[in-house]
């Protein structure tokens, strides 16, 4: 994933902020070809900060 606005290396120091950042980037813009990890969307689900449309779709996908 590239991102032009983000300085990824600084964000990876913290891998707490770093997982966020990503899942936020990977729901919001797109995934890539890849596949997100549904125990990390669990995981960060009260902090992530995602369009409410997309955050109630995954909310029926994950906890029925």
């Amino acid at each position: 994933m590239y991102n032009w606005s983000t300085d990824t290396a600084q964000l990876q120091k913290d891998p707490k902020k770093y997982a966020i950042w990503k899942l936020e980037q990977m729901v919001n813009f797109g995934l890539d070809g890849k596949k997100i990890q549904e125990s990390d969307l669990r995981k960060h689900w009260d902090q992530i900060q995602i369009d409410p449309a997309r955050r109630a779709f995954l909310k029926v996908l994950l906890y029925g």
